[in-house]
C-alpha cells in the first residue's frame, strides 16, 4: 500500500478540491500547490506549501514554467524500492510526493468558447487557444502514472470522493491495485488532450488524413447491448461534440422510452440522415439500416400525407421500425403515428401535444434533432478491417445536377429530372447492391444488399407485385453502375419511365442502347453511392 504523506495540487477546475484538501489536512498531509491552486486553497482558508518554496526557483513566463523541475519530478518518480533511489532524494534533500491532484487547463472548453466568440480577433484567439495547452500538468501526470507503485495520480474530480474513502477504510493509505487503476485513467486523459489538440492543429491546417491518427472520444453512456444481446456496446462523441451541448449528449434529445441500443443509433443516425437529405419536408422509414418507405411534400402541413405514402411503400417492414421526420409533429400526426408500432421516432420538432399522445406508449423512444448540420459535415467513419482500421469521408456529397449527363434519345423534363433527384437521394441511403422505384415523390419499391444488381431489380419488382402497387411510368435509381443490359431490360418491362445510375460500366453503349430500345430516360450522374 502507499502512504499519503505529501500531495502535490495544481488543478484547473476547482470542483470538489476544498473538501479533499480538508480530508488530506486531516490525515496530518503536507500540501503543495502551485499560484492559482494555491491562492484559492488560502481563500477558503486551507494552508499549503507554495511549489516555489519546494523549487526555489520562481514561476516564470507567465506561468508556463513553474512544476517543470528535478525537485518536483524527483519527487514523483522516484522508486522507493531502490535504494540508490532513496539516498539520491536524501543526498540532494528532496522530499517524495505521494499524491498527486492535476487536471488539465481546459483546452476544449476554452476552444469552444473562443469559436462562438464575436469579439476576439484572430490574434487574440490563436493566443489564447495556445496559452491554454497544459504542459507542466500533463508532465506531472505522466511522472505520477509512470511510477504508480509509489505515487498515486488523481485527474478526475469524480475521482475524489473514492479516495477518500479508501484512505480512510486503510487509515490514511491507497491499495497499489488502485493506483493502478488511477494511473491507466490518467495516461488515458493525456492521451485524449494531446489527440485533441492534435485534432485542432490539422483542422486549422485542413489536414483531414494526417500520417498518424489519434482518435480521442469520450464515452457517452454505455448501451442496453450491441448488434445483438450477447455484445456489449457503448456510445462515444469526439471531446469537442460532446461539450459542446452537455444537454443533448447524444447530439439530440430525448423525451421517453427505453434506453436506446447499438441498433437503434445505426438506424437512426441512417434514417435522420436520409430525411435530411430530401428536398422538402419529408418521412422516412428504416428497417435495419435500410430505408423501408420515403416520401416528402413541399409544405410543412401535409407531412401526415409523406409518412401515410411512406408506410404504404413497404407496411410489413415498416412494422417495428425507426421513424425519421424532417420537419414538426403535431397532435393529429402523433395520433396517426401512434396507431402502428414503432420502436423510435426522431423529427426537427413536437408540439406539446403532440409528446402527450405518444407518452401514452410508454416503450416508444421518442428523440428531437436540432442540430442537424452535426450529420451532414466534415464526418469521418472508422471501422474494423482485418488486422486494422478503416477511416473515411462518410458520404454526403450528391453531386450537382447541372453535372448530371442525358445519354438517351429520349430527353427528361424538369419534372422528370426532379423525380430522378428524389430517387437518386434515396438510393444512397440503401444497402448495395441497391434499386429504388420512385414515382415524383414516394418511394415504391426498393430491392437491397443483393450480390448482383439484376436480383435487386427482381426483388424490388417482386415486392411491389405482392403489394399490387404498379411501377407504370416509375422512376428508378441504381447506386452503382448496371454491369449488363438486364436489369434495366426487366425495369423497363415493368414500366420504368426513366434511369439515374452513376454510369461507367464497360457495357455502357449496350445499356444505353437498351434504354432507346424501350423509350426511356436514361441519366448518367457520374458519381457512385456504395454502402456496405
Amino acid at each position: 500500500m502507499i502512504r499519503i504523506q505529501r500531495a502535490l495540487i495544481s488543478v484547473s477546475d476547482k470542483t470538489g478540491i476544498v473538501e479533499l484538501a480538508s480530508f488530506l489536512k486531516k490525515y496530518h498531509v503536507d500540501i503543495i500547490s502551485t499560484g492559482g491552486t494555491y491562492k484559492y486553497l488560502l481563500e477558503n482558508y486551507i494552508s499549503s506549501i507554495k511549489i516555489e518554496e519546494i523549487t526555489e526557483f520562481p514561476e516564470i513566463l507567465d506561468g508556463r514554467v513553474k512544476s517543470l523541475h528535478p525537485k518536483i519530478h524527483a519527487g514523483l518518480l522516484a522508486n522507493m524500492d531502490y535504494p540508490e533511489h532513496v539516498q539520491t532524494l536524501e543526498s540532494l534533500k528532496i522530499q517524495k510526493i505521494d499524491l498527486v491532484i492535476v487536471n488539465l487547463y481546459p483546452f476544449v472548453q476554452t476552444l469552444l468558447e473562443i469559436q462562438n466568440s464575436k469579439s476576439l480577433d484572430k490574434e487574440e484567439l490563436q493566443e489564447r487557444i495556445i496559452e491554454n495547452i497544459d504542459i507542466g500538468g500533463p508532465a506531472m501526470i505522466r511522472s505520477s502514472a509512470k511510477n504508480y507503485l509509489h505515487t498515486v495520480v488523481v485527474c478526475d474530480p469524480s475521482d475524489y470522493v473514492p479516495l477518500m474513502l479508501e484512505m480512510e477504510k486503510l487509515g490514511g493509505y491507497i491499495s497499489k491495485h488502485t493506483s493502478k487503476k488511477l494511473a491507466a485513467k490518467a495516461f488515458s486523459i493525456t492521451a485524449s488532450y494531446d489527440a485533441t489538440i492534435a485534432q485542432y492543429f490539422n483542422e486549422e491546417l485542413q489536414i483531414h488524413f494526417p500520417d498518424i491518427l489519434n482518435v480521442a472520444l469520450k464515452k457517452v453512456s454505455d448501451l442496453r447491448y450491441g448488434e445483438n444481446p450477447h455484445q456489449q456496446a457503448s456510445y462515444y462523441r469526439s471531446f469537442l461534440e460532446y461539450y459542446k451541448n452537455t444537454e443533448k449528449p447524444f447530439g439530440f434529445k430525448q423525451f421517453q422510452g427505453k434506453d436506446l441500443s447499438f441498433n437503434n443509433i445505426l438506424d437512426i443516425t441512417a434514417a435522420m440522415e436520409c430525411a435530411l437529405s430530401l428536398p422538402k419536408y419529408g418521412v422516412v422509414i428504416v428497417k435495419h439500416l435500410n430505408p423501408c418507405g420515403v416520401s416528402y411534400v413541399n409544405e410543412e402541413k401535409d407531412l401526415i400525407l409523406a409518412y401515410e405514402n411512406a408506410r404504404e411503400s413497404d407496411p410489413i417492414s415498416a412494422f417495428g421500425g425507426i421513424i425519421a421526420i424532417n420537419g414538426n409533429v403535431d397532435k393529429k400526426f402523433a395520433e396517426v403515428i401512434s396507431e402502428h408500432f414503432y420502436e423510435c421516432i426522431i423529427a426537427r420538432s413536437y408540439t406539446k401535444e403532440a409528446l402527450e399522445v405518444f407518452s401514452k406508449k410508454t416503450n416508444l423512444r421518442v428523440l428531437q434533432l436540432e442540430e442537424s448540420e452535426l450529420l451532414l459535415k466534415n464526418k469521418k467513419e472508422l471501422r474494423a478491417g482485418f488486422d486494422g482500421y478503416l477511416y473515411q469521408d462518410v458520404d454526403v456529397d450528391f453531386v450537382d445536377r447541372k453535372y448530371w449527363k442525358v445519354v438517351t434519345e429520349k430527353k427528361p423534363t424538369e419534372e422528370d429530372l426532379d423525380a430522378l433527384d428524389f430517387a437518386w437521394r434515396v438510393v444512397k441511403y440503401v444497402k448495395s447492391n441497391a434499386i429504388v422505384f420512385t414515382n415524383q415523390n414516394t418511394t415504391l419499391a426498393i430491392g437491397a444488399g443483393q450480390m448482383s444488381r439484376v436480383d435487386s431489380v427482381e426483388l424490388a419488382i417482386n415486392k411491389a407485385i405482392r403489394k399490387g402497387i404498379s411501377l407504370q411510368n416509375s422512376y428508378v435509381a441504381s447506386d452503382a453502375f448496371f454491369p449488363f443490359k438486364d436489369g434495366v431490360e426487366i425495369a423497363a418491362k415493368v414500366g420504368a419511365k426513366a434511369i439515374i445510375q452513376p454510369g461507367g460500366s464497360l457495357r455502357d453503349k449496350e445499356v444505353i442502347e437498351t434504354a432507346n430500345e424501350y423509350g426511356i430516360v436514361m441519366v448518367f450522374t457520374g458519381q457512385r453511392h456504395f454502402r456496405h
